[in-house]
């Protein structure tokens, strides 16, 4: 099964995924109306890099077309001249582009050494100082010069770790490139992407990517599966993680020590040199080109790097078209998926169809082609609730305004802080050894992509899980922006983890939703339930408490001691209708979404069984210390 779902990553990430999807109308003969031809093409170090070229067929001096550039690490096969990889989306290949694949450094046919999220380097001194913005700069001049019947315009998109290359090669950009769209961007692996979130290891993520996923010994090679997990059928991954011990365990267990990507992310538990260098936010400057970063607010693998690249990409870029677009998604889906509904949650439209159409071919087609100016707002965002999509101006709205919404007493939560003068608190006990699942069924270790809008009902019926309920909603809220909580808490152990979940609770009597056609991009078989009374997740994330200071430096707590600790979870575009409930959960434990924490100060990675110890937790709200979730309203929505 995780070789299976492995597989599923790949095609999210690699250029062939636009056209594997359901779609309405006949697929594309790609061969017969493009050439291929394969190149090596020199990079100033003097490695070559295996590049995929598909000419239009009817290209010539009186008909030029522009580059469309994609490089990934998952491989631009099939190979050989005659063999034609499936390529997409549709709309753009009836216009006409001369696309590009392009294997990067150390990946299946392409020379040189891979490395994870390539470091970049601002100061390059020697044409043996490279990353992978030089090697987009000689990889255009190359271009520019030996294919024909190009117009002198170049287009850079990919998604997911294609998307880091994407974002990473319009850094000091070549004067042609003239559009980029970073898609899913790896950005900060470190900072709430696929790696870590708020210092917690997201282990059932890594833990699947990594069994097919690997440093290659011969380029040309196929990949290989790492360990004994590639091959398992594995029906139930809490239990298949939660038996197999530490993160140390599972890697000799699992990949017998010998995938080094996954062992470095697993070692590498604080925000040090190696995380530092390949946070490739920091160097998003001199971009001269216009960018559309794209994202899914239910992309469990990288939700928070588009709003960084977004958000960097502004700050340091004046003057540049530069845009972020956000739909109802999953990692990668609005490539393929419909995009109607995720699980049981109903969107009323095929968001996908309509982003392909309307905003990814359109941005294009008006850079490379037109005028070069997108005609597009800055921030098309789709609103979940009401199913909407919404255009900004900017990136939060700036028409929103902070509003806090406080835990209080008898698990309610309102608009008004608590004012009893006596200490109040909430508590339960965390045991790592019988850690909150998080979804309600059985599934292998790597999360199934419906999690991010699931039931949560069952959470809530756990004497470890607290829950915090509104009133029924007398009119709309809507919430955009980043969601933090900020959270007075004690424990009896020496680190813990704290997770909030903001949840949108249906009333009792919702309708169920008509039936969709729309295939779903996941093989969950979803228990029995119904919409009335639903608990929808809207965001979930995890804190490790030791970070609660610094990331670099964490520390322990004090057993007993109450302490506040602080955390932001990616954006949201929500609105609570009228007559549902916002609800906030509190935990400390989410498996194997996010690896245990031991409740003991050390180093996670190394704990052993008597390390994993019960807590007792205690959330306060009081005057004193008003444990709240700072959130952005739309104005009228709230009292």
């Amino acid at each position: 099964m995780i070789r299976r779902l492995s597989a599923v990553f790949f095609l999210l990430c690699g250029l062939s995924c636009l056209a594997l999807g359901q779609s309405r109308t006949p697929e594309f003969d790609a061969k017969a109306h493009y050439t291929k031809y394969e190149f090596r093409i020199p990079m100033r170090d003097g490695v070559h890099l295996f590049t995929a070229v598909y000419v239009p067929k009817d290209a010539g001096p009186q008909k030029l077309y522009p580059f469309l550039v994609s490089r990934t690490p998952y491989s631009v096969g099939p190979y050989g001249e005659d063999n034609v990889a499936r390529l997409g989306p549709q709309e753009l290949l009836e216009s006409g582009y001369i696309f590009v694949v392009q294997d990067v450094r150390g990946r299946y046919m392409s020379e040189g050494k891979f490395e994870e999220m390539y470091p970049h380097l601002d100061v390059k001194k020697t044409p043996q100082d490279v990353d992978q913005s030089s090697d987009m700069y000689d990889t255009v001049e190359w271009l520019l010069k030996h294919v024909p019947y190009n117009n002198g315009k170049v287009g850079i998109w990919g998604i997911s770790y294609a998307g880091f290359f994407a974002s990473s090669s319009i850094i000091d950009s070549h004067p042609a490139i003239k559009a980029a769209s970073p898609e899913a961007p790896m950005t900060n692996l470190f900072n709430t992407d696929d790696a870590y979130h708020n210092g917690a290891f997201m282990l059932g993520a890594n833990f699947g990517f990594y069994s097919f996923f690997r440093p290659q010994q011969n380029p040309s090679a196929p990949e290989r599966r790492s360990g004994s997990s590639g091959g398992a059928q594995v029906p139930d991954g809490y239990q298949l993680l939660l038996d197999a011990g530490s993160l140390a365990d599972i890697d000799q267990k699992f990949f017998d020590g010998s995938n080094p990507l996954f062992t470095d992310q697993m070692r590498h538990t604080t925000f040090d040199d190696y995380w530092k260098t390949r946070d490739i936010s920091r160097h998003f400057h001199n971009i001269h080109c216009a960018v559309l970063t794209v994202g899914g607010w239910f992309d469990a693998e990288d939700l928070q790097g588009p709003f960084t690249t977004y958000a960097t990409i502004e700050k340091n870029n004046p003057g540049i078209f530069n845009a972020i677009v956000v739909g109802p998604w999953v990692h990668g889906g609005w490539a393929h998926w419909q995009g109607h509904s995720l699980g049981r949650v109903n969107f009323d439209s095929d968001t996908g169809e309509f982003y392909r159409k309307h905003i990814f071919a359109q941005f294009f087609e008006q850079t490379l082609k037109g005028d070069g100016q997108p005609k597009l707002p800055e921030a098309y965002i789709f609103e979940t609730g009401t199913n909407v999509w919404r255009q900004y101006a900017s990136w939060p709205p700036k028409q929103a305004k902070p509003a806090m919404l406080y835990l209080l007493a008898g698990g309610k939560l309102g608009w008004s802080a608590p004012q009893g003068s006596d200490a109040q608190y909430d508590e339960y006990v965390s045991d790592p050894n019988r850690p909150v699942p998080y979804i309600n069924y059985n599934y292998p270790a790597r999360p199934p992509q419906e999690y991010m809008a699931s039931d949560q009902r069952f959470a809530a019926t756990r004497p470890d899980v607290l829950v915090y309920q509104s009133d029924p909603l007398e009119s709309d809220v809507t919430i955009v922006g980043p969601v933090s909580p900020k959270l007075w808490v004690s424990t009896s152990g020496t680190d813990s983890d704290y997770v909030v979940k903001l949840i949108d609770v249906y009333p009792d009597d919702y309708p169920e939703p008509p039936a969709t056609s729309d295939k779903q991009p996941t093989d969950v078989q979803l228990p029995q339930a119904t919409m009335a009374g639903y608990q929808q997740l809207v965001r979930g994330e995890p804190m490790r408490a030791k970070f609660r200071h610094s990331w670099e430096k964490p520390e322990p707590m004090t057993p007993g001691k109450t302490e506040e600790v602080d955390f932001n979870m990616p954006d949201i575009a929500h609105c609570f209708r009228r007559g549902h409930r916002i609800m906030v959960q509190v935990q400390s434990t989410w498996f194997p979404l996010v690896d245990r924490n031991p409740q003991t100060f050390l180093e996670i990675p190394d704990a052993k069984p008597s390390d994993f110890v019960k807590a007792t937790e205690r959330v306060y709200h009081w005057k004193e210390q008003p444990s709240a979730i700072q959130v952005l309203v739309m104005p009228g929505m709230a009292d």
